[in-house]
């Protein structure tokens, strides 16, 4: 997958049920879920079932998400003291980690607004990512909308289990 994608794919991983923050829609996703699959829509659109780890984690109002964003596995390196730029974009480059806050802003959608994030750009001002989703049991879709840019060109679903 691309590092574009990637990133665009992985501001979503997981999302809630049905109505206003704080009632039994809330409560129906809230806990611990991992990404399963990855779909990117477009005129080469392609489907990722080997996801590198990734563990998401909704609270009533919160969330943390801890990924890699890569193809494989990420090489260990013997002594970062010594790594060369190339070892430690490698290894770290395509680790992600960002918490936040999350509501319901509407049917079958939800807002996810960081507020710590390993790249500083998603802690701006004014930074924030729409989804729809389907919540059906232990399994969720989500699928990217817009941000504050504007309309998500090319729309990623994730499709996410309950882990816990």
């Amino acid at each position: 997958m691309t590092s574009r994608v990637l990133v665009s794919l992985f501001a979503l991983t997981l999302l809630p049920g049905a109505g206003p923050a704080g009632d039994a829609g809330a409560s129906a996703i809230q806990g611990v879920w991992k990404t399963v699959e990855v779909t990117v829509a477009g005129p080469a659109a392609q489907t990722f079932r080997n996801v590198q780890p990734n563990l998401t984690i909704l609270t009533g109002s919160h969330y943390a998400r801890v990924e890699v964003h890569a193809d494989s596995s990420r090489p260990v390196i013997a002594d970062a003291a010594k790594a060369t730029a190339d070892e430690l974009r490698a290894t770290w480059g395509s680790f992600f980690a960002e918490a936040g806050t999350y509501e319901l802003t509407g049917p079958n959608e939800m807002t996810m607004r960081p507020i710590v994030a390993k790249n500083p750009a998603a802690m701006a001002a004014g930074v924030y990512s729409v989804f729809s989703y389907k919540l059906e049991g232990n399994t969720i879709q989500v699928t990217t909308v817009r941000d504050q840019n504007g309309p998500i060109p090319v729309p990623v679903t994730i499709k996410a289990v309950r882990v816990e």
